[in-house]
């Protein structure tokens, strides 16, 4: 048995653009088509590939064509280039990359935006925890994830990039408020803190380690690093902000041991030139920014 490329592409075009229609306008073909090709791979192959809600979802057997087709994109972009042939492509490649928001708002868009100019490549970023990206790479999502995970998910390979530091800070007047006798275990437990979402645990550990338990304390959730980083600005509540973020002097460091989250690379144990180039790129900024 085969799996006609095209059919699998179209797969990978319904879970990139979640629905149907959408894929269809990406593929340049009807929606209709694009129907009858889901229909005729998943009679092939005897499995339903695509649950039709919205958006769409893959199930196992979809997530393993996404995947085929995946790897079959980076081959032909690959053998195009070695041909010297990368101006016959009628499309560019899209590459799909999971990353933590932390690292997305510090370090790791520069490396991204030389390899867009360079090679042509469309980007694809899911933002996740560190603790998850991984997960993403097992479902076929992306690619390749920056992760706290040192164990090679299956058909992956893992290399180190380095750390991530944080550190616990309060604004001048929040710090004046709520700890005006030290930072101390009981001012801990009534000051608010900011969390990132109900998955960040990192405010959580910090507390642990100065022998306050986390449950109970008052906290707001930000969901996103730049307006995190702005909440505690604004004194809204303390957090731990990674030391690339520490631009603002004003801010003031509550004590206590920093956290530091080892990051890794990993991506498809699978030979490709763009894959390796994307990870070279991507490694040497993070040498040059990460503490080691």
């Amino acid at each position: 048995m085969k799996i006609d490329p095209e059919l699998a592409a179209t797969v990978a075009a319904v879970a990139d653009e979640g629905t149907l229609d959408a894929a269809s306008r990406l593929l340049q073909v009807t929606p209709s088509a694009v129907s009858q090709r889901l229909k005729a791979l998943e009679e092939q192959l005897g499995r339903v590939l695509v649950v039709r809600s919205k958006p769409a979802r893959l199930t196992e057997a979809g997530e393993a064509v996404v995947r085929l087709a995946r790897q079959i994109a980076l081959l032909e972009h690959d053998t195009l280039g070695e041909l010297g042939l990368e101006s016959e492509r009628t499309t560019r490649t899209r590459i799909p990359l999971a990353v933590n928001a932390d690292s997305m708002a510090t370090w790791f868009l520069p490396p991204l935006a030389r390899l867009s100019a360079a090679h042509d490549l469309d980007f694809d970023l899911h933002r996740d925890d560190q603790n998850f990206t991984a997960r993403l790479l097992e479902s076929g999502t992306v690619m390749a994830a920056v992760t706290s995970e040192s164990a090679p998910v299956a058909g992956c390979s893992v290399a180190p990039l380095g750390v991530l530091e944080y550190h616990a800070m309060g604004e001048p007047a929040f710090v004046e408020r709520w700890f005006p006798g030290g930072v101390t275990r009981d001012a801990l437990a009534a000051a608010p803190f900011v969390d990132f979402d109900r998955r960040d645990t990192l405010q959580h550990e910090w507390l642990t380690a100065r022998g306050v338990t986390p449950q109970g304390v008052p906290r707001h959730y930000v969901p996103a690093s730049h307006d995190y980083a702005l909440a505690v600005r604004l004194g809204l509540g303390w957090g731990m902000m990674p030391l690339l973020q520490q631009s603002d002097h004003r801010l003031v460091p509550l004590g206590g041991p920093p956290l530091r989250v080892r990051l890794y690379w990993q991506q498809w144990n699978l030979r490709s030139r763009v894959l390796d180039t994307i990870a070279d790129e991507v490694a040497a900024e993070a040498r040059r920014v990460l503490a080691h």
